[in-house]
């Protein structure tokens, strides 16, 4: 699946998310584990599963953006472990994003639509090693007119999440 394609079906999805149960019919919400939450979609290349987490701080403070962190799971193309972000907010092509937590920094290498993901399923494993181990991890990004955003997310409930939401697509 393009990267297109793949950020049209994320837009999808959390554009799903946010509507009502009736509205969603083939978005299921598997659980809530702390500050995380599973997610299944159901496409026509098979089941998409999802762990997502919201911000629990944001700065600057006075910019309320819908923030989101992503690991998921896309058995029908054999992709597992796929980390992305949305900051609320086009990216800014010229700066970085990166999630950092403890000493460990990941950088986000395409920037389209909103969202940001790697390409390396390597460093998207280590990561979600880091994740499992950590309490927080903290994604900056910078908006088109180049303003530095900080995105602080729990890592509260993630392992429990991320199991879930692994197993839910096996």
């Amino acid at each position: 699946m393009s990267i297109i394609k793949k950020t049209l079906l994320l837009s999808i999805v959390i554009l799903l998310a946010s509507l009502s149960k009736t509205f969603a019919s083939d978005l299921k919400k598997v659980g809530k584990f702390k500050d995380w939450e599973v997610m299944v979609v159901s496409e026509a290349s098979g089941k998409v599963c999802f762990a997502q987490s919201a911000p629990v701080l944001q700065a600057p403070k006075k910019n309320k953006r819908d923030a989101r962190l992503f690991v998921t799971f896309r058995p029908g193309e054999k992709i597992s472990n796929e980390i992305s972000t949305t900051a609320g907010y086009e990216f800014n092509k010229n700066n970085s994003v990166l999630a950092t937590s403890g000493n460990n920094k990941f950088k986000f290498d395409i920037k389209q639509q909103g969202f940001a993901w790697m390409t390396s399923n390597k460093k998207e494993n280590i990561m979600v090693k880091v994740m499992k181990k950590g309490s927080r991890i903290m994604v900056t990004g910078y908006n088109e007119k180049g303003s530095q955003t900080i995105d602080h997310y729990s890592l509260l409930g993630f392992t429990k999440a991320y199991g879930t939401a692994k197993k839910a697509c096996s």
